[in-house]
């Protein structure tokens, strides 16, 4: 569906805009969500009509427009949850690469506070590099990385490049649990 595929393409180009004026590692911003919740909207539509878009029924390209808009609804707790799921189930039924399904998992679970299983959400060191977040049982992650097809980690955060880092890591960590308890991913002051 070409629908998709647009949609997906100007999350991007949103992205990259923001990127490179320097503000994306600031914070949420504000025309980056419009863009997430605008596609988490016709996504979620899209999902009631057909079910998952996978590639047999919508192509590759709109299968994986889809993926990339389930992963970045981030402002948006239960649709993403609701995507996780209809993804999981997709990838069950072996519709979609388990790694897409993976990916969102891990990403649904960091944002509200619980260690992931895949190791695919990073974050920045003190130097900028690349880790993982927090990792439930770090030493089966290899074998659970190459279950869903995804490469060794070590050979994931080999390639990155350093991450962007907020001018004010205090604020950003401020606003950061604000948001994360203003949007419904976590409740109280202990959300960081």
């Amino acid at each position: 569906m070409e629908e998709l595929r647009l949609r997906a393409a100007e999350d991007l180009r949103v992205r990259e805009e923001l990127v490179a004026q320097g503000v994306l590692a600031e914070g949420y911003h504000p025309r980056m969500e419009a863009v997430h919740r605008e596609n988490a909207a016709f996504l979620e539509a899209l999902l009631e009509e057909h079910g998952w878009p996978d590639a047999v029924r919508f192509g590759a390209e709109a299968a994986e427009a889809a993926w990339l808009i389930a992963q970045h609804a981030i402002g948006e707790p239960q649709r993403m949850r609701r995507f996780a799921r209809k993804l999981a189930e997709a990838a069950r039924a072996g519709r979609v690469p388990r790694w897409q399904a993976a990916m969102l998992e891990d990403r649904v679970r960091v944002i509200e506070g619980r260690p992931q299983i895949y190791g695919t959400q990073l974050e920045a060191d003190d130097e900028g590099r690349a880790r993982p977040c927090a990792l439930l049982d770090p030493e089966n992650v290899e074998a659970r990385r190459k279950e869903v097809g995804l490469p060794p980690l070590a050979e994931r955060l080999a390639a990155m490049e350093r991450l962007p880092k907020p001018r004010d890591p205090e604020r950003f960590a401020r606003e950061h649990a604000a948001w994360l308890e203003r949007t419904g991913w976590r409740r109280g002051s202990s959300a960081t």
